[in-house]
């Protein structure tokens, strides 16, 4: 009797390891690292709205697999929702941006392509207009980014902050004025 406790509670113990799930790891748009402008100001270029495509619209980071196929991580996680982390590293990035006047822009992300060993790529429309003022726009732009990256996801992840980064860079470029039009993809 104690001989088949001790298998019973063996094979309970086996089934009960063969069952653990990996740990969730979580990831963020936003740089572990600071920018070294300050960050004392309020920033002057305000999020309008942000939208993502529904594919990737999801806690989960979905990862490109092939020429049509998804794979959802489901170990791989956003820290938030794909539009709020694209909003926290846009206001992070742009909170450095000097505008003359208060602007607002609004981001409609056409792909949000993530291919582990190959690149991460962002193609994004975005308006910039006065703010406060829906019917003035100064100015309507596309960019395509991407950034090559390593096998692992938070290479992935590292890669689309960079891409974040430079979007931001092409923007607050049009708020200053710099760029007449839309500013090139860097």
């Amino acid at each position: 009797m104690a001989f088949s406790l001790k298998i019973t509670l063996a094979t309970a113990l086996l089934l009960l390891t063969a069952c653990r799930s990996d740990p969730i790891q979580f990831h963020t748009l936003m740089p572990a690292q600071l920018s070294a402008n300050s960050r004392s100001g309020a920033a002057e270029i305000q999020i309008e709205g942000i939208s993502v495509p529904p594919q990737v619209d999801r806690p989960q980071i979905v990862i490109r697999q092939g020429n049509s196929g998804l794979a959802i991580l489901e170990t791989e996680w956003w820290a938030a929702s794909l539009v709020d982390e694209l909003r926290s590293a846009m206001v992070d990035q742009l909170v450095n941006s000097n505008p003359v006047r208060k602007l607002s822009v609004r981001l409609d992300v056409q792909r949000f392509d993530s291919i582990p060993g190959q690149y991460a790529l962002i193609d994004v429309k975005w308006r910039l207009r006065n703010f406060g003022e829906s019917d003035t726009t100064l100015v309507t732009c596309r960019n395509t980014l991407q950034t090559p990256s390593g096998p692992r996801v938070d290479e992935l992840v590292a890669a689309h902050q960079n891409n974040v980064k430079r979007l931001a860079a092409a923007i607050s470029q049009a708020a200053a004025g710099a760029a007449k039009g839309c500013p090139s993809s860097q």
